[in-house]
């Protein structure tokens, strides 16, 4: 059972007071407790089961412009006076650096909304097995699916609580459930794999279990017979899973952390237009609901929806108190990063934007990390579908794709296929002129 709000407010209290009694001008606690389950099925069976707890607390002292930090999941009294004491010594003797803060006191996020983010369902073991049980026998329904390289089912529920010396204590229960499944399709000795996953803050709102098996079970069938085929420029289709990859790396390149140092490839174009006028990319943290949600940042600020890329422009930073001072700017809650970071939907329809190829690539998997947030490169390895005047011919695999991130956000094109499925998305995505390295 997961700690009370009461108890980890508690928790986080008892620091503070520590704290300033050992002469920390300002303190920052946050205390969480999380409880993960994960059952793990194969070929008809539970091959792996796992449950852990985990309590912890991280705690920031201040010394004017100084700070020193430290963590512990070792709740005695005894060990967190220790390490209280040890954190505002060593805040004491650590460099001075004036744009060490903490937020204003307008900036708190004092009353926090209720997103609905968490889901008191207590979910039995039976329940997660027979999920699963359903879901390998829609796999195996397909007599050219040979194996599976298993599925899982997890649930995570937390609570969370924030607390500052200026007086600002809140938190939130928050839960999310997990289905993955992975297909072996078998052909002529040959086998390929693909998968599928659905995520949601609510058990009853996960897609049903026929409907992943059956997803992960044709994308892996539509594999066999890969081939390899010649280097060369032509258009590239971003499946919508794969997409959110170039929003993730875009994410890395606008943080504040990347413009302070100035390490980013982007770090001129703020308030210049980087894609075509009709994009814009969101963030907003205020969904219910969703995935990325949270109705203030780890720094107790309150959050907004940020108009990030408004008719191609970049608006906004992903912004913290630290690296804001560092710009001479402010905060705009985005301490920890992107929420729900969202590319919206263009006009075009999928199946259009693949039957006006005469000749383009359709990517389904990455393999690897792509995108260099330094100076912009991208490549990576990948594999999908060859689009052939207008339609899909046969499966691809073993080339790289590549191009600059500057080049290809000026030509995206999105399709309207947007699907919240995770923290970040995006819908398909058409980026003419890349380069395609095969055979």
């Amino acid at each position: 059972m997961l700690k009370t709000k009461e108890q980890l407010t508690d928790l986080a209290q008892k620091c503070i007071s520590k704290a300033k009694s050992f002469g920390a001008t300002d303190i920052e606690v946050s205390v969480s407790n999380s409880i993960s389950d994960t059952i793990n099925y194969r070929n008809k069976q539970i091959e792996h089961s796992d449950r852990s707890e985990i309590l912890s607390l991280g705690l920031t002292a201040y010394i004017d412009t100084r700070k020193s930090n430290v963590s512990t999941s070792n709740f005695d009294e005894q060990n967190l006076e220790i390490l209280t004491q040890r954190c505002v010594e060593h805040a004491k003797v650590s460099p001075e650096d004036k744009n060490v803060s903490l937020p204003d006191n307008n900036d708190f996020e004092n009353n926090p909304i209720d997103l609905n983010l968490f889901d008191k369902t207590n979910l039995t073991t039976e329940y997660k097995k027979n999920f699963l049980k359903e879901m390998e026998e829609e796999v195996f329904s397909n007599p050219k699916i040979k194996n599976s390289n298993g599925s899982s089912f997890s649930e995570n529920k937390s609570n969370f609580i924030f607390a500052n010396s200026k007086g600002f204590c809140a938190g939130y229960y928050s839960s999310s459930f997990s289905v993955f499944c992975e297909a072996l399709a078998e052909e002529n000795g040959i086998m390929e794999r693909d998968y599928e996953i659905s995520v949601n803050r609510f058990a009853n709102k996960l897609d049903s279990a026929k409907n992943i098996g059956k997803i992960a079970s044709e994308r892996a069938l539509k594999r066999l017979g890969a081939k390899k085929i010649n280097s060369g420029r032509m258009p590239i289709i971003f499946d919508r899973k794969i997409a959110r990859s170039i929003l993730s790396t875009l994410a890395s390149a606008i943080s504040g952390s990347s413009f302070a140092r100035g390490t980013s490839f982007l770090k001129d174009a703020l308030n210049k237009k980087i894609f075509n006028e009709n994009i814009n990319i969101i963030d907003d943290p205020l969904i219910p609901s969703a995935l990325g949600s949270q109705p203030f940042d780890s720094e107790g600020v309150k959050n907004k929806k940020v108009n990030i890329i408004e008719n191609g422009i970049l608006n906004e930073l992903f912004l913290d108190i630290y690296n804001a001072n560092i710009l001479n700017t402010k905060t705009n809650g985005r301490c920890g990063g992107s929420t729900n970071f969202y590319l919206e939907n263009g006009t075009y329809d999928l199946k259009k934007m693949i039957s006006d190829q005469k000749k383009a690539f359709f990517v389904s998997e990455l393999i690897g990390r792509a995108g260099d947030i330094t100076n912009g490169n991208y490549s990576v390895g990948a594999s999908g579908l060859l689009i052939e005047d207008g339609a899909i011919t046969y499966p691809v695999n073993e080339i790289t794709i590549a191009g600059n991130l500057k080049d290809m956000f000026k030509n995206l094109i999105p399709a309207n296929d947007l699907k919240f499925k995770s923290a970040t998305n995006s819908p398909s995505l058409l980026i003419d002129g890349m380069t395609i390295a095969g055979k």
